[in-house]
């Protein structure tokens, strides 16, 4: 259960997000909500450096663009991870369930806008503290991550969906290593599980992110769709 929902967690996370709403429950299952939100970061570190990986070699992480978002991202997830070790976070999966929704019917009733490449809307300072913002959250729980890192580098940011995969799977991979070394203080991570977890991760992954250079943005517009809506729906009754 461990590799198959990592395989399809890792699939689904390089494509758009939301992987987390399949590995999450299991997790939970065999060691409980707590370590699970922290084992499960394991696997995220593993399979984001398989994607960085296959996005970088297909020729879509514009790194230019890339590293001033890394520090706010980061930071972000600092504190967020800190304070997922000391409160509960089913109030802020409900009420992201509802955000998963709107992300996908805006992928539906706009689709150009998450194909075309175009000037930022944000300004350097907003920019800065939407990424905190993110990264809080990512932090904090994860699970659904990529939609508001998505939604934050095409319609904020100027990306492409293609390129903006690219981009979210470096900014997860960059900010996981410091959410999973404090949850990691506090003894919410089984190491074993983990590794379990991380090898089928690792390999959806890196099959999606080969599937994104070649298939294109438009076709990974319907996979975020049904991502979202699954995700959305995992979170509501879980």
């Amino acid at each position: 259960m461990l590799i198959l929902g990592g395989l399809a967690a890792g699939f689904i996370n390089a494509l758009a997000g939301g992987g987390s709403a399949i590995t999450l429950p299991i997790l939970t299952e065999i060691a409980g909500p707590l370590v699970a939100n922290g084992t499960n970061r394991i696997a995220i570190l593993a399979a984001n450096l398989a994607a960085t990986a296959g996005f970088h070699r297909g020729g879509a992480v514009e790194w230019r663009r890339v590293w001033p978002l890394i520090p706010p991202t980061v930071v972000g997830a600092g504190f967020g991870a800190w304070a997922a070790t000391r409160v509960d976070g089913d109030s802020m999966k409900r009420i992201f369930a509802v955000v998963l929704i709107l992300i996908a019917a805006s992928v539906v009733m706009k689709p150009a806008r998450w194909v075309a490449e175009r000037e930022s809307s944000m300004s350097p300072v907003v920019r800065t503290m939407v990424f905190l913002g993110v990264g809080f959250y990512g932090g904090f729980v994860q699970a659904g991550v990529g939609f508001l890192l998505l939604i934050s580098l095409v319609l904020g940011s100027g990306f492409n969906l293609v390129n903006g995969n690219g981009a979210k799977v470096v900014l997860v991979l960059a900010y996981t290593p410091v959410a999973l070394a404090l949850f990691a203080s506090v003894s919410q991570v089984d190491w074993k599980l983990g590794a379990i977890l991380a090898s089928g991760q690792m390999t959806g992954a890196w099959i999606a992110a080969r599937v994104a250079v070649k298939k294109g943005a438009p076709w990974v517009r319907w996979v975020l769709v049904l991502a979202a809506v699954v995700a959305a729906g995992r979170m509501l009754v879980s």
